[in-house]
């Protein structure tokens, strides 16, 4: 097995042990009349109707795990997940949707989500399934605004370089169901969330904009967010509107800490970066590489993440016995797109590696999503080596011209070092592995 696929096993191992129907197993269970999820237990015998409602890239695998321990139990529920990510369901609804940017369908299933929650009572239990993915999902339109609005706005945050929470902050505060909006909707009923985390560090609050979670920040903040990137002249008045309505208190604010909706409203977290990075490491090890887990936060701007995983290299090269290492990473870095080429932050990441990598031989790098897409692609990312400059060069390709346009999706579907694998049903961010030979 060369190093280019060792790495892709390496990565596949990662991605593997953070499948929904292997974390759900593993944290909800039901002996006899009693469900437990985590710690906690209900008697099934005084709860009435169980819902399960949710949205992201993994929730239709989510609900499926789900639907296996539970069965009939369920009353009914409804779960968005993106474009090609379904599957089959028997007790809860489904509906495929727009992501990074939301459409019609996130709409519709938004609103049969709140159709569903609006009728528990306080004997029910809602058990909301919630991964990455879910702040485009679970869409819905301010009053006064169009979903036009909605979509020229995610398309800027998008290409500005905003991180994930400053992003969430403005989606947060443009939505009857973000921001623990939906465990209001929900309310009295318990509420159980079951969550996969796309965000480093794991705040409740911004992954998927916090639907359940209690919301630490305000109109003012997301106002502050749109001054600081330069762009209030940029996206629509209308959703300007509708931020300084809230900052003047003509809107609802998102949940706060003291809500007593959060008396009845538990968040868990069933999934993260850390159990894929600890499952690669021991790929890694069966292949007979030294791992070592550099860092599970890696984030801002991709080129500051690509210099740090190269001195990284270079400093293990340099101090190196004759031992084979495995270096891993994983985080969340972002991309300030320029150009009209095609990519994603992942490609990009090997891109600019791979220019490091002409005098660096022996070093493999892999840069991928653990949800299997990268950007607007059909590609998870891609893997590069120091053969990837003398390859480009043959194939006449200016590795310098493909970064400056963001097009590294067309350098590597000719170079060959995409990585696709299709939807993998989870999402924990960007796994990177690392062999030093």
């Amino acid at each position: 097995m060369d190093k280019r696929q060792k790495a892709i096993e390496i990565f596949l191992a990662g991605v593997e042990s953070v499948k929904p129907d292997n974390l759900i197993k593993r944290y909800v269970s039901i002996n006899k009349n009693t469900l437990q999820i985590e710690e906690i237990t209900f008697d099934l015998s005084v709860v009435e109707n169980i819902y399960v409602v949710g949205a992201g890239k993994a929730s239709a695998a989510m609900a499926q795990a789900l639907e296996v321990i539970l069965e009939s139990r369920i009353t009914g529920g409804h779960i968005i997940t993106k474009y090609e990510h379904s599957l089959p369901l028997r007790f809860i609804g489904i509906t495929e949707a727009g992501h990074p940017v939301p459409d019609e369908n996130g709409i519709r299933g938004t609103e049969q989500i709140l159709s569903i929650v609006n009728t528990a009572g306080k004997d029910d239990l809602v058990i909301c399934l919630i991964s990455g993915g879910g702040s485009a999902l679970l869409a819905d339109v301010p009053e006064g605004c169009t979903l036009d609005d909605l979509k020229v706005l995610n398309n800027v945050l998008l290409k500005i370089g905003a991180d994930i929470t400053e992003m969430n902050c403005i989606r947060k505060h443009l939505s009857r169901v973000k921001g623990g909006l939906l465990a209001k909707a929900a309310f009295p009923a318990r509420v159980v969330s079951l969550i996969l985390s796309d965000v480093i560090g794991d705040p409740l609050d911004v992954i998927a904009s916090g639907p359940t979670a209690p919301d630490p920040t305000t109109f003012a903040d997301a106002i502050s967010t749109l001054r600081k990137f330069k762009i209030e002249n940029g996206i629509p008045v209308q959703i300007l509107k509708v931020l300084q309505d809230g900052f003047e208190k003509k809107r609802q604010e998102t949940l706060k800490e003291s809500d007593e909706v959060l008396l009845r409203t538990i968040n868990l977290i069933i999934g993260t970066n850390k159990l894929a990075l600890k499952t690669a490491k021991q790929k890694a090890e069966s292949f007979g590489y030294e791992s070592q887990i550099v860092t599970d936060r890696i984030d801002g701007d991709v080129t500051d993440a690509a210099n740090l995983i190269i001195e990284t290299v270079k400093r293990v090269k340099e101090g190196k016995t004759n031992k084979k290492s495995c270096l891993l990473f994983a985080g969340e870095p972002t991309v300030k797109v320029k150009g009209k080429g095609l990519g994603g932050r992942n490609q990009h990441l090997a891109l600019l590696a791979a220019k490091s990598l002409k005098d660096l031989p022996g070093i493999t790098i892999l840069s991928g999503g653990t949800d299997g897409s990268d950007g607007p692609t059909d590609a998870a990312g891609a893997v590069v080596d120091s053969f990837t400059s003398k390859n480009a060069s043959t194939l006449n390709l200016d590795i310098e011209q493909y970064i400056s346009n963001c097009d590294s999706y067309h350098f590597f579907e000719q170079e060959g070092g995409l990585i696709k694998i299709g939807p993998t049903q989870t999402n924990v961010m960007d796994l990177i592995v690392v062999l030093v030979e």
